[in-house]
């Protein structure tokens, strides 16, 4: 009778909505014409809130557009699905690396064709490569701030010159946006995009796409294992939520994913539980984090860094802002790779009010003379909102008067001009990684090739994420994990990075992302990856 009284519901509220959605001439509805209405004609109707902005690679920069270049491009290397485990795609084997770490020779695959019929071989990889970085799209330095120079050595050969060490670069040739794609169909120009048009080498081939959809179809010259399903239909109800889990709890699509609200999340997990349908969760590698300002009083004191990382409840965060639906952090690393250490759990147990105001107390600070800070968030974002009047409340309650946290928003564009420029006390901010490495969470937040003790950062990556900290122990570290082409030692080096990290609070991580998505009962082999790109070539329906 439960199960009945639920689609019942459903059936009621799947009326109800399709009645306001055309009273309100929304046009984010399901197309009634595409092959997903046909039932068991083996193709996967996908739904997505996310609108892709580009789909040429040298130029994508979103997860919408990466997600489909992911799925019809293929890159040098990738990532096991579902793992942080690298692995060859284009390229045949991991690559050789010269002595002095500096040129990466890499083999490649034979017999792959693109879209168009044109041969893979290396001379399209390096136009891609070259294309990549020339065109100058917003992902480009990416590839030209590491790259000297791509040359093709063999037929099925490539030879990559980087302008310093960098052990991470075969992560880095795994972004979506660096895959190969056809000569005879693209230029290399700057400003020369392709936006609605991906011709490359995957397991599918697009054939259409537009701002409330796209169809993959299976190529059917794919070099590899061909896709479990006979492709995909994509609906895109941008920016509309509502419109996507009204779709997917009518059966109107298989696969929903990107992005629900967390009630509406929260209330798919519950009606999974009882056998609706399925619910899948993966680890997310999108952190959110404070950075602390120490060339502004009172966070030029040590004391009062520790004393609000033995403050920062994740529990209480994960309860009151993110309802369960991410995981504490402990470390800027999320605990997705090998080398996340949680620093922060060993060092600063969570909710530690006492030794907080001793900390407090020993850098002079009392209830008639408390430290004030101030905590800036983009004024838009409703879980930094909520983290900042927590810590306020947190504080008001626990800590008897002795520190104060004033809540301050900010328009997102104003708030990322000024972080560099040491405006903002504290900031609350999330991390997108560019690719899937370690690095990507350690370069861009401790490094600082030019800088001291007293002014702290000048340039580098700590400037530019507003904590201006400066370690000359933590750039040599940097610079040997980035160097070596030997794991353990990069592993120990990144060990040493974090103890340092959760020693000087220069950030306090405090949550990483859970990832969902939900399948009808009668659809398998869906999987999310860490990078939160969608693979859809295993997924099938009965």
């Amino acid at each position: 009778m439960k199960q009945i009284f639920k689609k019942f519901k459903y059936l009621i509220l799947g009326v109800i909505c399709c009645g306001l959605i055309v009273a309100c001439n929304n046009t984010a509805t399901v197309n009634n014409n595409v092959d997903n209405q046909t039932e068991n004609n083996g193709r996967i109707s996908f739904g997505t809130t996310l609108r892709a902005r580009t789909l040429d690679p040298a130029d994508s920069y979103d997860l919408a557009g990466m997600n489909l270049i992911y799925n019809v491009g293929e890159s040098l290397y990738t990532y096991d699905v579902g793992t942080t485990d690298l692995v060859p795609l284009l390229a045949t084997e991991m690559p050789t690396v010269s002595d002095d770490g500096l040129v990466y020779t890499i083999p490649l695959r034979q017999g792959v064709k693109f879209h168009d019929g044109t041969d893979f071989n290396g001379e399209a990889m390096k136009f891609s490569l070259d294309r990549f970085m020339e065109n100058g799209g917003k992902p480009s330095f990416l590839l030209t701030d590491i790259i000297e120079e791509v040359a093709t050595t063999d037929e099925y050969e490539l030879q990559i010159r980087l302008k310093q060490p960098f052990s991470a670069f075969p992560a880095l040739l795994a972004f979506p946006g660096a895959c190969a794609v056809s000569p005879a169909y693209y230029t290399i120009g700057e400003g020369e995009f392709q936006p609605n048009e991906l011709v490359a080498t995957g397991p599918y081939r697009l054939t259409s796409f537009n701002s409330d959809s796209a169809r993959l179809d299976v190529f059917e010259d794919y070099w590899g294992e061909m896709p479990s399903n006979e492709g995909i239909d994509m609906q895109i109800f941008a920016d509309n939520s509502a419109n996507l889990y009204n779709s997917f709890i009518t059966g109107a699509v298989d696969v929903a994913y990107q992005s629900f609200a967390p009630e509406q999340t929260i209330s798919l997990l519950e009606d999974a539980q009882g056998g609706d349908f399925q619910a899948l969760e993966g680890q997310g590698t999108v952190i959110t984090y404070m950075s602390l300002n120490r060339n502004q009083p009172p966070l030029d004191q040590l004391e009062v860094r520790q004393a609000i990382a033995l403050i920062m409840n994740r529990e209480l965060m994960m309860e009151r802002v993110t309802q369960g639906l991410a995981e504490p952090l402990y470390s800027m690393i999320p605990g997705a790779f090998d080398a996340y250490q949680p620093v922060f759990e060993q060092m600063y147990r969570d909710d530690n009010a006492q030794l907080a105001k001793e900390l407090l107390t020993q850098a002079g600070f009392s209830a008639e003379n408390p430290a004030q800070i101030e905590i800036w968030y983009p004024s838009t974002s409703r879980p930094r909102t909520a983290v900042a009047n927590t810590l306020r409340a947190i504080a008001q309650q626990q800590l008897d008067g002795i520190i104060e946290f004033q809540p301050q928003g900010v328009e997102s564009a104003t708030a990322f001009s000024n972080l560099s420029q040491g405006t903002y006390q504290t900031f609350l901010g999330d991390w997108y990684p560019d690719f899937l490495d370690p690095d990507n969470y350690v370069h861009p937040f401790l490094s600082c090739p030019e800088g001291n003790q007293e002014d702290g950062c000048i340039e580098g990556g700590a400037q530019n994420q507003g904590s201006f900290f400066y370690n000359e122990r933590v750039n040599e570290l940097i610079n040997n994990a980035r160097s070596t082409n030997d794991p353990s030692q990069r592993e120990q080096d990144l060990r040493e990075i974090q103890e340092i990290l959760a020693q000087e609070v220069p950030y306090i991580p405090i949550w990483q992302t859970k990832e969902y998505a939900f399948a009808q009962n009668n659809v398998e082999g869906v999987a999310i990856n860490p990078s939160q790109t969608f693979p859809f070539s295993t997924i099938s329906n009965q």
